[in-house]
């Protein structure tokens, strides 16, 4: 049994109009806090909802409105757009928004620049696990923005060894497989306080 149905259990048995009263004013106030306290949670649901939807919408402006006509709510939804096929435009436009150099961007992506001039040349759909890479690159890349609250500070950040990274800079980390992840998580971190 609940507390609000043990407090209606015992407000109902009782003949006493005093006490009766009370376990009513009772009842009153513990429906008060449930429904002030459900408002709260809704308001911190919406916050999240706001500040996830407005970041995905800015990862959807960053790679092309035309190449990207999905709607994204978590990163699960990189997975069901890739496999239906972006284009290799996307790619282009990671690294103009970012200012990287085609070089730097190859070395994210794990390929060559040759590849990388062709891709962005061809019409075609980018293969489904690069098209997802981008997409997580992009997402990071905001991420960090967030985080140090300017671009310039992130880059700054991806360039210096760090010790929870076994004294890799991030942008090292980065370039291999798995690296990504840890170094969201190491942002996390830092997002929530801690030292890192």
């Amino acid at each position: 049994m609940s507390p609000t149905q043990v407090w209606k259990h015992h407000s109902t048995e009782t003949t006493d109009p005093k006490v009766r009263k009370n376990h009513l004013d009772t009842d009153h106030f513990l429906a008060t806090f449930v429904s002030i306290d459900k408002i709260y949670y809704q308001m911190i649901l919406e916050t999240e909802d706001y500040q996830t939807s407005t970041h995905y919408k800015k990862l959807v402006q960053i790679l092309g409105t035309k190449a990207m006509q999905w709607r994204i709510k978590s990163p699960f939804d990189f997975i069901a757009i890739a496999t239906e096929g972006v284009g290799s435009q996307i790619i282009e436009n990671f690294w103009t928004h970012f200012g990287l150099s085609k070089s730097e961007t190859s070395k994210l992506l794990n390929i060559s620049e040759p590849t990388l001039y062709r891709w962005t040349r061809s019409e075609k759909k980018l293969e489904r696990n690069y098209a997802i890479q981008i997409f997580e690159l992009t997402d990071l890349f905001l991420y960090g923005e967030e985080v140090f609250e300017s671009q310039h500070n992130f880059f700054q950040w991806l360039e210096l060894p760090n010790m929870a990274l076994g004294g890799f800079e991030p942008r090292e980390v980065l370039e291999i497989p798995g690296g990504l992840s840890k170094v969201r998580d190491l942002l996390g971190r830092i997002d929530h306080g801690v030292f890192s």
